[in-house]
């Protein structure tokens, strides 16, 4: 009788002749044997074969435990993945990017094609099916031999918890259903992230402590999980923070989760500050640095832009968030006036107060040149905001103009007035803005803006005089802001009717309002007079 074995069957005919106790001592050459044989020589020296028995081994226990078939398959399986990758003669399964330490992006050279290196995490798609129990084993004795870099076992934890945790998570929980397998399946794949800092993104942090708060982890794993985030959260996107609150809070997105993080990442932070005052380097894993503090003011304005769509959202949450990114490192206000915009806008209801209290967040001397063009349009903003924004972009435009005259810097009195932009100069940094025919909401009412990113103003027409008396439809490159006249109507008849600009009032709290004023109406006169003759 002929019997075929492979990797599919020989781990029941294995444990089959062990229940039927076919020894050498029985019989010289007998079952037993000739299987052991046939495991040593082609199973556990085949990559594949080695992962098809390994999954055989479930529903043959305890045999397959005590027959150490289990161990023998898992010390096979980490010892090819931890040799070096130009080693690797035999099949894999590979269908994802490789990592962004492999990338090449020339793949010829001179016009030949390069010969394809294996890349470093072959091994990673081929283990995500094993279940649970069998990968953490495969996973522990790969980091126990300690010739895989970090970086490689967390892309096989993020490809294990896409394929096995993400992929079911959302249906399961919004279906009510049984997820003790995911939460073991959560909890089991933080315990096995490296410790190194750079091993696993801060997007696949974030998206395992929202699986953790959908599944209603323990406080603790969440804790674990928010400090390692906050020791890289400069590296998020704006999407990796909208968390979804969870279904009994008001709410759209979990807003106090991602307040806790940004207090932990300010946390080490100003550890790593003063270790440096201490006389030592920042550590290698330090958080703080002129990038990372700009990255994350960037992050967090985006982030305010999008939170700020909650009709349901306390305003202190919002001034919390704004307040935890450290000021100083905005080099312009530009995102944070978006936010703001966009919570004036959905919150309409807002008392005088509350607006009061919430551009006092914002420094109009950081304003760039195109969102002073929009400040000064927008009409959810209070009139002693714009009437500041108007004075600054006056400054500005009286130290262009002697700059231009003297051809030397302004002089020490308006210098002192004029705020540095982006650490350059203190000239003029009003340029000329194209016309534009999408509405004020169109600009700043969309999604969260990219890093950066400032060309939303670029679209919208400047203010300013030009020899007709108008603007003419086009914006010109100098000359100060003017207050389009509906807003200048609703300046003067509420200093008339309600003394808003006497003293003690909001408008007489800017440095220039007086002026401003002065220079605002004979400009609007010398206009109106040259637009008669």
């Amino acid at each position: 009788m002929t019997v075929t074995l492979n990797a599919y069957n020989v781990l029941a005919a294995r444990c089959a002749a062990e229940f039927l106790e076919m020894f050498e001592t029985i019989d010289k050459g007998n079952l037993i044997y000739k299987i052991d044989v046939f495991l040593s020589s082609s199973i556990f020296r085949t990559w594949k074969d080695s992962i098809i028995v390994l999954q055989t081994t479930k529903s043959l226990l305890p045999w397959s435990e005590n027959l150490k078939v289990i161990n023998h398959c898992v010390d096979s399986i980490a010892a090819k993945a931890s040799i070096d990758p130009s080693e690797v003669n035999w099949s894999y399964t590979y269908n994802r990017k490789k990592l962004p330490s492999e990338s090449d992006p020339d793949s010829h050279w001179n016009g030949v094609r390069k010969q394809l290196t294996v890349p470093r995490d072959w091994w990673v798609e081929d283990i995500c099916d094993l279940e649970m129990g069998l990968y953490k084993k495969v996973i522990l004795a790969i980091k126990a031999k300690g010739r895989t870099a970090g970086e490689v076992v967390g892309e096989a934890l993020r490809a294990y918890a896409y394929r096995r945790l993400f992929g079911t998570l959302d249906s399961a929980a919004s279906n009510g259903l049984d997820c003790t397998r995911h939460r073991a399946a959560l909890e089991t794949i933080i315990s096995l992230l490296p410790p190194e800092r750079a091993s696993v993104s801060c997007g696949f942090l974030l998206k395992l402590v929202r699986a953790a708060c959908l599944l209603g982890s323990d406080e603790a794993l969440r804790g674990d999980l928010v400090k390692r985030i906050g020791s890289q959260l400069d590296r998020a996107s704006v999407s990796d923070l909208l968390i979804p609150a969870s279904s009994d809070e008001n709410a759209l997105y979990n807003v106090d989760l991602v307040s806790s993080i940004l207090e932990e990442f300010m946390v080490q932070c100003n550890g790593d500050e003063e270790a440096l005052e201490d006389g030592e380097s920042y550590p290698a894993s330090s958080v703080c640095g002129g990038e990372s503090e700009l990255a994350l003011v960037r992050l967090v304005d985006g982030y305010l832009a999008e939170i700020a769509k909650d009709p349901n959202l306390p305003l202190q949450k919002f001034i919390a968030i704004t307040e935890m990114a450290p000021l100083a490192a905005r080099p312009t206000h530009d995102g944070l006036y978006r936010a703001i915009d966009m919570y004036l806008k959905e919150h309409p209801s807002m008392t005088k107060s509350e607006k009061k209290r919430l551009c006092g967040l914002m420094d109009c001397k950081k304003l760039t040149a195109e969102a002073s063009s929009h400040a000064v349009q927008n009409e959810r903003l209070p009139l002693r905001l714009v009437v500041q924004v108007l004075f600054f972009e006056q400054l500005r435009a009286s130290a262009s103009a002697e700059a231009a005259a003297s051809d030397h810097h302004p002089s020490p009195a308006l210098r002192s007035l004029l705020p540095r932009e982006n650490g350059n100069s203190y000239g003029s940094s009003r340029s000329a803005a194209t016309t534009a025919t999408t509405t004020e909401d169109d600009q700043w009412g969309g999604g969260a803006p990219a890093s950066g990113d400032t060309s939303s103003f670029r679209s919208m027409s400047g203010l300013g005089n030009n020899k007709s008396g108008g603007n003419g439809g086009k914006a010109t490159a100098k000359g100060p802001l003017q207050m389009p006249r509906k807003m200048l109507s609703k300046l003067w008849s509420g200093k008339a009717s309600s003394g808003e600009n006497s003293a003690g009032s909001d408008t007489s709290e800017s440095p220039g309002s007086v002026n401003l004023e002065a220079e605002t109406k004979s400009t609007h006169s010398r206009n109106t007079r040259h637009s008669v003759s």
